[in-house]
């Protein structure tokens, strides 16, 4: 029997009807309309390095490559490319393909946008650290020639998106703006890609309007006409909005409303795990604390604070009371369907918070202290939730949390500046290789890598091994390099990872659709019955 809906929940679904400017009516045939819980950044394919950001954005943009429904990599606007030797990549690149205004796509948009990826104010500039020079051979070959030997180069850039040296020139975008500085360009608001789908209204923060690209050079699948995204940050409202039929597809669905979503008629509950492992990392790269009571020192330089906070933190309780048994807690930064994962490393510290007041206390903080704490309130799974409890629980041995959760925009906005003492965040490994958070989360932060080391975590046996991880082809010696520097940040008390978080997503069941175990979404394989 379906669950009635709450009149508050009524509500909301008619406050955003308004907000759309249409009556609560199921969506016709030829257009889809979806909800996520925020706004992607900009229509900026190198603005920030998020999977809903470039999820979104690979609905507009393409790469040489792409993903397929099954995570594996396989050719896009490069139609094969081989190595011509050890650090020599030569990609043979799709002829006839155009850009949405009509521009032909050659090499010099290639190497135009992988030199734009490496420039400040770039978010991808990780993506491309190991790439030493892209060459252009003739207008449809080009080559793309390492440090050293990079095997899992085309892994890493699946989402490095190529734009149209021509337009970004004739709208002064040849720089890629920092929206961690307010920046703004052409290219934040406006997109000229080469991908299946076209953008005709932007609106931040309110809607995002796509239609299908009649030139695209594939097959499309879908049978819609247009697409309507709108950020809804209220669970209650992006819930509502769903059963009552103005939306197609909103995700996240909170875990406390998925069995009123799979009781609902004409809807129902996509559900997974997700690669995404959430974490908390803490501000070990100033010797005094940027947010906090003490004065004099950083205690969270000390390992046997960060051990205190790690053992203090009840990843049970979490999963059970906040994630409804749904997460799946971790004690590494990445996932069992990540390449590298060593499960020999994935057992967690036992919750102790009386081993967690002795250790505050050997490190000279008998009562603990104060600490600001940022995290998202519209980015993760339950992330306010979680930030909560984590507060609860580090106030039962002596340490105040003053948390300031904010929805994503503001808060990587301050975290990437690297402003915070504590924060919560999770990541995706791109490529879906160990490497990735070996170079962008647990490398020491210089130029190049450890952009999203946010803590200052620097161990330089880590770095040595990341370099080297980078550039081995023996699968073994591989392995046993990921294992020991995963062993390190481990032993280091680095990182508290959390878990991994779940997909959750709620559709009208006359709509088909891809749910990709990355959570980025595909507006290519929709149809609408």
């Amino acid at each position: 029997m379906p669950t009635p809906r709450s009149p508050s929940a009524v509500l909301a679904a008619g406050a955003l009807a308004a907000a759309l400017g249409a009556a609560a009516a199921p969506a016709q045939a030829e257009t889809f309309r979806w909800a996520f819980q925020g706004d992607f950044q900009a229509l900026e394919p190198y603005v920030l390095n998020e999977t809903h950001t470039l999820g979104t954005l690979s609905n507009v943009f393409e790469g040489l490559v792409r993903r397929d429904q099954n995570l594996g990599v396989e050719p896009a606007l490069a139609e094969s490319w081989e190595l011509v030797d050890p650090t020599t990549w030569r990609f043979h690149l799709r002829q006839g393909v155009t850009f949405h205004n009509g521009n032909p796509f050659t090499a010099d948009d290639v190497v135009f946008s992988l030199e734009r990826a490496a420039k400040p104010g770039s978010d991808m500039s990780s993506r491309v650290a190991a790439v030493e020079e892209v060459r252009k051979i003739d207008d449809f070959t080009v080559e793309i020639v390492t440090n050293a030997p990079y095997p899992i180069l085309t892994s890493d850039m699946t989402d490095l998106f190529i734009m149209d040296k021509e337009w970004a020139e004739e709208h002064d975008a040849v720089e890629p703006a920092n929206i961690k500085d307010g920046e703004e360009n052409y290219a934040t608001r406006h997109a000229n890609g080469t991908g299946p789908f076209m953008v005709t209204e932007r609106q931040p923060d309110v809607r995002t309007v796509f239609v299908p690209n009649p030139n695209w050079w594939d097959t499309a699948t879908h049978n819609i006409t247009e697409a309507i995204f709108t950020p809804v940050t209220s669970d209650a409202t992006r819930v509502a909005a769903l059963l009552s039929g103005e939306m197609d597809l909103v995700y996240p669905v909170p875990l406390q409303d998925a069995p009123r979503v799979e009781a609902a008629p004409g809807v129902e509950m996509l559900t997974g795990p997700e690669l995404r492992t959430i974490f908390l990392g803490m501000d070990q790269w100033r010797d005094t604390m940027f947010e906090g009571s003490v004065t004099d020192a950083n205690p969270l330089q000390d390992a046997r604070v960060r051990e205190a906070f790690y053992r203090a933190i009840d990843i049970e309780a979490i999963k059970q009371k906040i994630m409804r048994g749904n997460s799946y807690p971790a004690a590494l930064l990445i996932g069992p369907q990540v390449a590298g994962f060593d499960p020999a490393l994935n057992e967690r510290p036992a919750y102790d918070p009386e081993r967690s007041r002795e250790l505050l206390a050997e490190a000279g903080y008998p009562d603990g202290f104060e600490i600001g704490m940022d995290c998202p309130n519209n980015r993760y799974v339950n992330d306010e939730a979680i930030c909560q409890a984590v507060v609860g629980m580090l106030a039962k041995v002596g340490v105040q949390v003053n948390l300031l959760a904010q929805p994503k925009s503001k808060y990587f906005a301050k975290a990437l500046a690297y402003q915070t003492s504590f924060y919560l965040l999770g990541w995706t490994p791109s490529s879906l290789d160990a490497h990735n958070p070996l170079r962008d989360l647990m490398t020491c932060r210089e130029e190049g890598q450890g952009k999203f080391n946010l803590g200052g975590y620097c161990n330089p046996r880590v770095d040595e091994l990341a370099d080297a991880i980078q550039s081995e082809i023996d699968p073994e010696k591989r392995q046993a390099m990921i294992s020991e520097a995963y062993a390190i940040v481990k032993d280091d008390w680095g990182y508290i990872p959390l878990h991994q978080q779940p997909l959750s997503w709620g559709k009208r069941e006359s709509i088909d659709l891809h749910q990709r175990a990355d959570n980025q979404f595909e507006l290519k394989y929709v149809t609408v019955e």
